[in-house]
């Protein structure tokens, strides 16, 4: 996977921004290596990488797996998506609460070690570009 990391805990224990806290790293890095592919101009990247990681491609790829998630993983997202962080003032209020909800899964499923999940969804963030998610 990206990093090779065991988490001793029970990641269905930690609070929904801490697995958030974790998913956006992990959503980050796998973004990051993967526009490598497709440019190396750092000017480049940076557009690259803001059209994959944003409010509202991440929503849209929460949407569009939503109907395959497991029960355990929905909780997950039910959870992310109720958790009270601090909303920035230029998203809206549903599309950022839902971005932190894809990224409490990701990083649920990051420490629970379940990377051939992680991946499917991940693998996704194409699809999702391609159809306008920024």
């Amino acid at each position: 996977m990206l990093l090779d990391f065991t988490y001793e805990g029970r990641p269905a224990e930690l609070p929904a921004l801490t697995l958030a806290f974790v998913g956006d790293a992990v959503y980050e890095l796998y973004v990051r290596q993967n526009i490598l592919s497709l440019s190396v101009k750092a000017h480049n990247l940076h557009y690259l990488g803001v059209s994959r990681v944003n409010n509202n491609t991440q929503a849209m790829l929460l949407m569009r797996i939503e109907p395959e998630l497991t029960e355990i993983e929905q909780s997950v997202v039910r959870r992310g998506r109720n958790a009270k962080g601090i909303v920035p003032k230029n998203a809206a209020v549903q599309t950022y609460r839902k971005s932190t909800a894809l990224e409490a899964l990701i990083g649920y499923l990051y420490l629970n070690g379940e990377n051939d999940r992680l991946l499917w969804i991940l693998g996704q963030i194409e699809d999702v570009v391609a159809q306008g998610g920024h």
